[in-house]
């Protein structure tokens, strides 16, 4: 039977009961490892929108690669109407209930999703990945192009697979890791049920010839893809 998800975990009725629900959330984050990778496949998600569409519509994509390959193999996108307000460190009740929905369509599932965004690198430590991860309950890492929150503890190195602790408030609450030479980092954090230590290796196996994880980068042209497609079915 599918988990049915509280309705104020997705759409908070305000903004003091969304800072209410992500703390409750995070307080149910798990910060091991706690999957088993004997799956085949593993998962990407990401989201395209524009904050001045009149619509305000959010185009969610959930793809599928062959773990060893990096093939993909299955892709489901959703358009959506955003309903929660445009404020920083509160974008995952704009973007998770379409992903949520983008993850029902698929017919394949993942050990794992890397998620476009932040984990606990972010205020209440509940960015968009460790939302998922609770929301969904399933392993997720951080795949953020930015920080947050915090601060590298020291310089990055430039050899591909570098890294270096972010910190924040004296904690280390993700990894400055750099992925492709000559090119700025990303910043990965532990999203659910997974340790960093394997979040960063995880990655890092999933990284080819771009800066991306194949796992975030198929999910970013899936979502950018689904957008334009629905903007052309609209002009007709």
């Amino acid at each position: 039977m599918e988990k049915q998800i509280p309705f104020e975990w997705l759409y908070p009725s305000s903004l003091e009961q969304a800072t209410a629900t992500q703390r409750e959330l995070a307080e149910r984050l798990i910060l091991h490892d706690d999957f088993s990778s004997s799956s085949a496949w593993i998962g990407g998600m990401d989201v395209s929108n524009n904050l001045y569409d009149p619509q305000a519509l959010v185009y969610a994509s959930a793809v599928v690669l062959n773990q060893r390959s990096l093939i993909l193999e299955e892709q489901a996108a959703v358009a959506q109407v955003q309903k929660f307000p445009y404020v920083p460190g509160f974008l995952g009740f704009r973007e998770a209930p379409a992903l949520v929905a983008a993850f029902k369509k698929l017919t394949t599932q993942p050990f794992l999703f890397m998620v476009d965004g932040h984990g606990i690198s972010h205020p209440r430590r509940l960015g968009i990945a460790s939302h998922l991860g609770v929301l969904l309950d399933i392993p997720t890492i951080g795949v953020a192009k930015t920080i947050l929150v915090g601060q590298p503890a020291s310089e990055l190195g430039d050899a591909i697979g570098d890294r270096v602790p972010l910190v924040w408030k004296k904690q280390t609450i993700g990894m400055v890791v750099r992925t492709k030479a000559r090119c700025r980092p990303l910043f990965i954090s532990v999203g659910h049920r997974i340790s960093l230590e394997s979040a960063v290796e995880l990655v890092l196996s999933c990284v080819t010839r771009y800066r991306l994880p194949e796992t975030t980068r198929h999910a970013h042209l899936a979502a950018n893809a689904y957008r334009k497609e629905v903007k052309q079915f609209e002009e007709q």
